[in-house]
């Protein structure tokens, strides 16, 4: 069976399938930029060898009656730090995201000492008195927005587009608008479909950098599931850019998310990490679970942990390039499973977190911690502004296949780096070619 590659990079960095990881990136090319409308080309190459496994992501689970109504009472107990209210009742009330409970506090039914408080930035202090009533969830619906999309490929069944990064990919609670959903719906008309629990796929969610549903049992309907996800069958971080695909047809949308739920699906990111992991290639077999010091981020497990439902998650990476005198690299990632942001927490795991990847500790101060030791003292100045600069974590999704839903051949797409994580990419890599001790 043909396998068909669509790409708008010249022959030459093409990506078959059947690739090792170290020839599967020619580094020098990720600097390279394309217009999505044109220059695009196919050819056919032999299928030797299965598509990579992928990711899978549970979707909402939880009470029914999604906690709305649900009453909580505590004080403030002696020896407590002054914290924001919201915060606090985030880590109190477990089963609750935060939105909801921002909501709730913007909807007057929070009150400290008898008293209603509507600013999510109250602070709580000792001895405080606290009563919350738990907002219920408000029905969300994506409506169709004029934006630019840039759109990889498209036919009667599929479209493959590259998100930009700081865009979500969908409504949540917080982010009603101006997510891709909401563009795709005013390109095209997409069906909607309701999923049952667990059928939604991701590598990661973009609602999780808010603090939003995935990380908590809050349940969305399946009716209310699908208004806000129309062809949605996975998804990347509010910060992550990349290639993503979405059915356009209930038959497609069937197909793909069986592809994902049997890790037929290929993808492949790119990443710049705060230091080199080593070895240069390894298979990371961590489970990983909600933080429970921090409801927006997840957290590797040592060992199974059923009372945190911990979910095993294994990475496979491949250090394509050492830039900067061994203080960042350009690193190849490949996903056996698919946990909610599985990248960020293995590779902070490993002790080189993402740069640019503040929740995960790739934080500024850790990046050039990492970078000054290792290059001259005249790069220091251009190397803390490059930092500085930075406003995501450097995470891109480079390649996306799949099996057509309608053709049923295996199609490829590959998409380079945005200019942000190029640039960054192109400064590392200048300081590397000069003479670094």
């Amino acid at each position: 069976m043909a396998i068909v590659l669509f790409s708008v990079k010249p022959p030459s960095i093409l990506v078959p399938l059947h690739s090792t990881p170290s020839k599967t990136l020619n580094p020098a090319s990720l600097l390279l930029f394309r217009n999505p409308r044109s220059n695009s080309y196919h050819s056919a190459v032999g299928n030797n060898g299965a598509i990579e496994p992928e990711e899978e992501v549970h979707g909402h689970g939880g009470r029914a009656e999604g906690y709305g109504g649900l009453q909580f009472e505590s004080s403030v107990a002696v020896g407590s730090k002054k914290e924001r209210i919201d915060s606090w009742l985030s880590a109190r009330i477990g089963d609750v995201s935060r939105a909801r409970i921002q909501s709730s506090i913007r909807q007057g039914f929070v009150k400290v000492n008898g008293l209603p408080i509507t600013k999510v930035s109250h602070i709580v202090k000792v001895g405080d008195m606290v009563d919350c009533t738990v907002s219920h969830l408000q029905p969300l619906k994506a409506e169709p927005e004029d934006m630019p999309l840039d759109i990889i490929y498209e036919d009667d069944h599929v479209l493959v587009v590259n998100k930009p990064a700081h865009m979500v990919v969908h409504p949540a609670p917080g982010n009603a608008n101006g997510t891709l959903v909401n563009g795709i719906l005013h390109h095209c008309t997409l069906p909607a479909f309701g999923l049952p629990d667990g059928e939604l796929t991701s590598e990661s969610d973009d609602e999780c950098d808010n603090g939003l549903t995935m990380f908590n049992p809050d349940p969305i309907s399946t009716q209310c599931r699908s208004s806000i996800r129309p062809g949605i069958v996975h998804r990347l971080d509010k910060g992550t850019s990349g290639l993503l695909v979405v059915a356009k047809n209930e038959h497609s949308h069937a197909h793909l998310s069986e592809q994902f739920k049997l890790h037929t699906i290929h993808r492949q990111y790119i990443s710049l990490t705060c230091g080199v992991p080593s070895p240069s290639n390894g298979c990371i077999e961590i489970p990983i679970a909600r933080d429970m010091n921090n409801r927006i981020r997840m957290a590797a497990v040592s060992g199974q942990n059923n009372t945190r439902k911990a979910r095993l998650a294994t990475s496979r990476y491949h250090v394509m390039e050492v830039l900067a005198g061994g203080g960042s690299a350009l690193v190849e990632w490949r996903l056996q499973t698919g946990r909610t942001h599985q990248i960020r927490v293995h590779a902070k795991y490993i002790g080189n977190p993402l740069l640019g990847d503040e929740v995960y500790g790739g934080t500024k101060s850790m990046a050039l911690s990492r970078l000054r030791p290792r290059t001259p003292s005249h790069y220091h100045g251009p190397l803390s502004q490059l930092v500085s600069n930075l406003q995501r974590p450097c995470l891109h999704a480079f390649s996306l296949g799949f099996k057509h839903p309608h053709s049923k051949e295996n199609v490829l797409f590959t998409c380079p780096p945005p200019p942000d994580f190029a640039e960054v990419l192109r400064q590392l890599q200048s300081i590397r070619s000069s003479n670094v001790r």
